[in-house]
């Protein structure tokens, strides 16, 4: 049975995921910071074979302590799903320093310091999945959203680094783009504007968690060995 950590676990597209790999076999560690609540529901309905941890990914003491309990229980961690990230729209002159740094600490290192944790375990195997969740907006740019965009694009060039330098390893690196997801982190986007998004996006509708973790169990299953370094957007059409 493999091993699979999720970062940001306790809800949205990471929620989804950790029950799907679940579904699938998998051994689960639900990653989460403050959803404690959500964890645990989400730990009480997988059952057995899983296991939540509170960790800020963005804090390299935390996250050996997180691998390390993972090791103990589980053992090492065949499969890392990057999830966890934070968003935020402000006009570019907005944009404090701390805002800057806050958005880059979650979404880029705590990906540097959960991948770093896990490759040790995966260099010794020869073998393992790192899927790490970016954005359309990483490939293409959003209007307010510069540092949101700007670190989802950092993600994006750290896959395709990252899947030439481990590939001799047997382990395989690809990213997902989603474009427009229905989740709390969307939650915010009004009724009009999600009306304006269904009809710039071909397939007319707005996506939804298990369209990524769908993706995500691809990637991460045998189906997927020969699949490196790639970006997979699952976004309807809205960006081609």
């Amino acid at each position: 049975m493999k091993t699979v950590l999720i970062t940001g676990a306790s809800r949205g597209i990471g929620m989804e995921t950790a029950k799907l790999f679940s579904q699938n076999g998998y051994r689960v560690v639900i990653n989460y910071l403050n959803s404690y609540r959500n964890a645990k529901e989400l730990l009480d309905e997988i059952g057995n074979n899983a296991m939540a941890i509170q960790c800020d990914i963005s804090n390299w003491e935390q996250v050996c302590r997180m691998f390390e309990e993972t090791e103990q229980n589980f053992g090492g961690v065949d499969v890392l799903i990057n999830n966890a990230g934070i968003a935020q729209q402000k006009l570019f002159t907005d944009i404090t320093n701390e805002d800057w740094d806050n958005m880059f600490s979650i979404n880029v290192k705590g990906m540097f310091n959960c991948t770093k944790g896990a490759v040790k375990h995966m260099i010794n195997n020869k073998s393992g999945k790192i899927i790490n969740i970016s954005s359309v907006w990483g490939m293409v740019g959003a209007s307010c959203e510069v540092h949101y965009s700007a670190s989802k694009a950092a993600i994006i060039g750290f896959t395709k680094a990252l899947a030439k330098e481990l590939g001799p390893s047997g382990i395989n690196v690809n990213c997902i783009a989603p474009g427009v997801i229905e989740t709390d982190m969307n939650s915010s986007i009004d009724e009009d504007t999600i009306s304006e998004l269904k009809e710039a996006t071909p397939l007319g509708k707005i996506g939804s968690a298990i369209d990524i973790a769908n993706t995500a169990l691809f990637l991460a299953s045998d189906k997927s060995n020969f699949i490196t370094g790639q970006i997979i957007s699952p976004n309807g059409g809205f960006v081609i």
